[in-house]
């Protein structure tokens, strides 16, 4: 048949009926298959497959702290008439020795080193310099030792944001520190400092005026500031009302912190975790050159051993004090390093038996060292 011719009708039966057997088939075949399925059991469920997850392995344990160091340690502040707490931390080998370490205690003027790693902090991120221009007018002025008082005068005492640190830190200024304080945003800016760091169980207060009226049964004005008003006003309290604030303030310390945290904030600030290397060389610099404490940790360091530190000191009424501290980094002679923190939460010791708990922890250390 040629291309183009048209099948004939008995031709178009011819072929359907030689095809149907095979359609008829297939489907045969395709309803046997469906019946065959059904029959069969569900197949069985594939192998599972566990997929081995590397395990990290553990941190290796922190170095152990040196037992005979941690008994005298224990010994001597277990004795203590009064409330007392003390860390040591090795800088270089990680072990740390505590007592007490978690308990907060008054950090009275310790607390001007978070003002001054704020500040550094800031210098660090570019947004001041230690050349800012300052002003200290007669309304920044505060209580108790304010060095500074003595050169505001007309229109104030112009300095620098340096100079501010250097009396805060040397000379435990508490004007200098609250103007410093002010100037780096006030508490809040303190207390993010902290917590971006990580630099737990340290609180920061309120500033030097409204933290020792406070302290005192007081409301801050700012006529205390001028010609000892501050004392008068103190002193004409009723007893009792300074005795309620006195405990109040000892119980919970709006300014309280752990031996501990210090210890391990100073360590960090050694090793140069806090700050950048300048800043970290200019705030133990500065630290090493306190006038302050000369009786503290100070006065037990052998030849050759140095000392970065900060004191605090607390209100006194009657025979009670709250707040006796040193806090600081020791160097031996062979480079290695310790931050050490002592406390005195609050105590009827007299002030030569204060001095001699913090100097016998300085004994202990340096008898472990050697």
């Amino acid at each position: 048949m040629t291309s183009g011719q048209q099948f004939t009708a008995t031709q178009r039966v011819l072929i359907l009926l030689a095809s149907a057997p095979f359609v008829m088939m297939g489907c045969a075949v395709h309803e046997a298959s469906q019946q065959t399925a059904a029959m069969l059991p569900p197949p069985a469920a594939g192998p599972s497959y566990r997929v081995a997850v590397p395990v990290p392995p553990p941190p290796p344990p922190l170095p152990q702290a040196p037992a005979e160091l941690n008994r005298t340690i224990t010994t001597l502040l277990a004795n203590f008439n009064g409330t007392a707490a003390a860390a040591i931390t090795s800088v270089d080998q990680g072990w740390a020795v505590t007592y007490n370490g978690a308990r907060p205690m008054p950090q009275q003027s310790v607390s001007k080193l978070w003002v001054s790693m704020t500040a550094l902090d800031l210098l660090d991120q570019g947004r001041l310099t230690l050349e800012d221009p300052v002003v200290v007018r007669a309304e920044d002025l505060t209580l108790f030792h304010q060095p500074i008082a003595a050169l505001v005068k007309g229109d104030g005492y112009h300095t620098t944001v340096g100079e501010l640190m250097r009396r805060a830190l040397t000379m435990s200024d508490n004007t200098a520190n609250d103007r410093l304080l002010t100037y780096v945003g006030g508490p809040n800016a303190v207390r993010a400092f902290l917590a971006r760091h990580g630099i737990a169980n340290i609180r920061f207060g309120p500033g030097e005026r409204l933290l020792q009226s406070g302290t005192a049964g007081l409301t801050w004005r700012q006529e205390y500031a001028q010609a000892g008003g501050f004392n008068q006003a103190r002193n004409a309290l009723p007893q009792s009302v300074r005795q309620a604030a006195f405990e109040a303030y000892v119980a919970n310390p709006p300014d309280g912190a752990g031996a501990a945290a210090i210890a391990d904030a100073l360590a960090r600030l050694k090793q140069g975790r806090l700050l950048s290397p300048a800043s970290t060389r200019h705030l133990l610099d500065t630290m090493a050159a306190s006038r302050t404490g000369r009786a503290r940790l100070h006065a037990a360091l052998p030849p050759g051993w140095t000392l970065a530190h900060k004191t605090g000191t607390g209100q006194d009424l009657l025979s009670r004090n709250a707040g006796f501290n040193d806090v600081g980094v020791l160097t031996a002679p062979d480079g290695r390093s310790y931050a050490v923190a002592v406390m005195i939460g609050d105590t009827r010791a007299p002030m030569r038996d204060r001095q001699a708990l913090i100097q016998q922890v300085v004994h202990a250390l340096v008898a472990e060292h050697g």
